[in-house]
């Protein structure tokens, strides 16, 4: 397992961190999400050898929200 940290933007509510919650640990090879509105920051652990990073970051930006770091 390795941890993941995004900069998100467009997170302003409770919905968001919902639905960015939803949308990764709907991904094969997630253990955990934590999303914090305050930081911008989507954190995830996850199996690098079943889900690639790249594939995390389409799935928050598939869920509407913009990946900046």
């Amino acid at each position: 397992m390795i941890t993941t940290l995004f900069s998100v933007e467009g997170m302003a509510c409770e919905h968001c961190v919902r639905a960015i919650t939803q949308a990764v640990e709907a991904q094969p090879g997630v253990s955990s999400v934590k999303v914090d509105l305050s930081a911008k920051a989507v954190t995830v652990q996850h199996d690098p050898s079943v889900l690639p990073t790249e594939a995390l970051r389409a799935a928050i930006e598939e869920a509407g929200y913009e990946v900046v770091g």
